[in-house]
């Protein structure tokens, strides 16, 4: 007895599904080696992701549908859901360095309010051991000296960061 319950796919709904789908695999494209490693995927797909990388521009378009197809026969949710998860998390590591950026040219520009409002934000660290990284920091940059203490006190922060 046929299942009465399940409409067949429409027309449309498979090209939204397919474009989906071609979207995704263009994702995995633009994934690093190392991020492409985590994402859960057969080996015969990894190849080919692998392979699209180094392909010119209409070969690349054969490829993206045909990754496509090998990801309709895949877990593909599993997939786009390792994909978010890698995009993201390199997102969320941009951004936290970019904050510790910040503190640092705070602390190196203006060392008494920022100072205060450091040690705010992070009650474990040493005060007086931010105030002479930045102090010397500070005298690096104006002497044109190489930024010892400038990578310390961004080393110092990303820690108190983690």
């Amino acid at each position: 007895m046929p299942d009465t319950d399940r409409a067949p796919k429409s027309r449309s709904q498979k090209k939204r599904e397919h474009h989906a789908l071609q979207a995704l695999a263009e994702s995995l494209i633009r994934l690093s080696a190392g991020q492409l490693a985590a994402v859960s995927m057969s080996d015969a797909l990894r190849q080919n992701v692998m392979d699209a990388s180094a392909m010119k521009k209409s070969a690349l378009r054969r490829q993206i549908r045909f990754l496509a197809r090998l990801l309709s026969e895949e877990d593909s949710e599993a997939v786009f859901a390792a994909v978010e998860r890698a995009t993201h998390g390199s997102r969320e590591e941009t951004a936290r360095l970019h904050r510790i950026e910040r503190w640092r040219e705070r602390l190196v520009e203006n060392d008494a309010t920022a100072l205060a409002a450091f040690v705010e934000a992070y009650p474990d660290a040493d005060r007086q051991q931010v105030r002479n990284l930045a102090r010397a920091a500070r005298r690096e940059r104006e002497r044109k000296a190489p930024p010892k203490a400038f990578r310390r006190l961004f080393a110092l922060i990303r820690e108190l960061e983690s």
